[in-house]
């Protein structure tokens, strides 16, 4: 069972990993990767230490000129993709087998480190035609925010014979086939997986047609945050009360926003996670999509209340401590966005909610308004929207663009004229004003009934 796993986990975690500086505000315990995420991410580390110890004593012998070539290839082809590994000397040491796992999960197959025949002929292929390509080549990667590394994802679906729809060439694969000579596939490209078998996973009912796809449109939020950068520089800045004429744009500047201090914030958090780099940290983290999957759907669907009683019985079943679920969940947050993974982001920004974090409300409410990694829903937004602005009031640290003194009050007004409702307090067009709110003048000679006295 799934939570039995993640209490065992937690032992491990609370012996292994080492505690992080203290610091005010941070509100960690014992280092911030723990539970679902640092059990994982402490039995890997393990389980490579072992791996690596064992390979040092059985790897003397001189590594041949070909063979060191042949390495250097690899790790001049990962380099390209998005996968560093430093200088390029020919020798696979961890960071390179790091690199190797990155690249193996982001096409969707086994993260071992050791590349078999068919994943290296086509790591190194995909680098050579990459550098042939030119402009094409050039032009692939501007128009995919994946960069460099859809075109892993262009190549190998090529390969296969795999046509995509059109139109999905920014987004990111559900799942990728298994690869030739591939004894085992991951279902998700994080360890996490191994608490959570995929495999018997009820099939689709057979009598209920799909033509359309499942679930929400699957939309890029770092391209369409990069259209709304380019509109915001030209426009002079941020839209204000002032000048707000198009509410929906104004959400989605404050939407790209936050993500962007969400970024941020779990890149410093990340920094100080002793042992581990950032490929490890993030394939870990990819691990709250699977986990968080029905809490994650049903934001498209039920009341900000139903869909938080089920996250606050997961957090409270997790047997974690509030605070470090919640410094694990903020670091987690952060690559969601970095990796344009919605389901992680997104299922961060519950866990922190459900701990107690309300100024994280808002990521929910701006998924819905926007329709990103959730169907376009203004009016299970506006709810979402509603607790994150009372942290403001309940003496909550502002988390997103503190120095926006007005930044509440205008997500709010835009929140509430998409979902097409008018603001607490605000009178609505065409009602009569209350008698009350008149002008009352006396006037020398004049009744109480408005006649003169004779």
């Amino acid at each position: 069972m799934i939570f039995k796993s993640i209490s065992t986990s937690l032992i491990a975690t609370a012996l292994i990993i080492t505690p992080l500086e203290s610091q005010a505000g941070d509100g960690l315990v014992g280092g911030i990767i723990g539970g679902i995420i640092g059990g994982a991410i402490v039995n890997g580390a393990n389980s490579n230490r072992r791996a690596t110890t064992q390979r040092r004593t059985t790897t003397r012998s001189t590594v041949s000129s070909s063979q060191r070539a042949e390495n250097r290839e690899v790790q001049v082809a990962l380099n390209y993709f998005g996968f560093p590994v430093g200088t390029p000397d020919g020798s696979i040491g961890p960071r390179s087998r790091g690199a190797i796992s990155q690249f193996q999960a982001h096409l969707g197959y086994a993260p071992t480190g050791n590349l078999n025949g068919w994943e290296k002929d086509f790591l190194i292929q995909s680098y050579y035609r990459a550098q042939a390509g030119g402009p094409l080549t050039a032009q692939q990667v501007a128009r995919d925010p994946r960069g460099t590394m859809g075109l892993l994802i262009t190549y190998r679906d090529e390969k296969l014979g795999i046509t995509p729809p059109a139109g999905e060439m920014a987004a990111a694969p559900e799942a990728a086939p298994a690869a030739p000579q591939t004894a085992t596939v991951a279902a998700g490209s994080s360890a996490v997986a191994a608490a959570v078998p995929q495999f018997g996973a009820p099939a689709a009912p057979a009598a209920l047609p799909s033509f359309l796809g499942q679930g929400a449109t699957k939309v890029s939020l770092a391209s369409q945050c990069n259209k709304v950068s380019l509109l915001t520089n030209s426009n002079g800045g941020f839209v204000t009360q002032a000048n707000m004429t198009d509410p929906a744009f104004t959400l989605s500047e404050q939407f790209c926003l936050a993500r962007t201090y969400a970024i941020a914030q779990g890149e410093e958090l990340a920094a100080k996670v002793s042992g581990f780099t950032p490929q490890q940290i993030a394939q870990q983290c990819e691990g709250f999509g699977p986990v968080l999957k029905d809490q994650v759907a049903a934001i498209s669907l039920r009341s900000r209340e139903e869909v938080l009683q089920g996250v606050s019985s997961f957090v409270l079943a997790s047997g974690m401590a509030p605070a470090q679920l919640a410094g694990t969940a903020k670091i987690c947050l952060g690559v969601g966005y970095v990796t344009d993974n919605m389901d992680v982001a997104i299922g961060s920004a519950l866990i922190l909610v459900a701990v107690g974090e309300t100024a994280y409300a808002e990521l929910p409410g701006h998924h819905l308004a926007a329709g990103i990694g959730a169907a376009q829903r203004a009016d299970l937004a506006l709810p979402w929207f509603e607790q994150s602005f009372a942290a403001g009031t309940d003496g909550t640290l502002q988390v997103f663009a503190p120095g926006m003194t007005d930044r509440t009050a205008l997500i709010r007004q835009a929140a509430y004229t998409v979902a097409g409702r008018p603001m607490p307090g605000a009178a609505a067009p065409g009602m009569p004003v209350p008698a009350s709110a008149l002008p009352s003048f006396a006037l020398p000679g004049a009744t109480a009934a408005g006649t003169s006295n004779p």
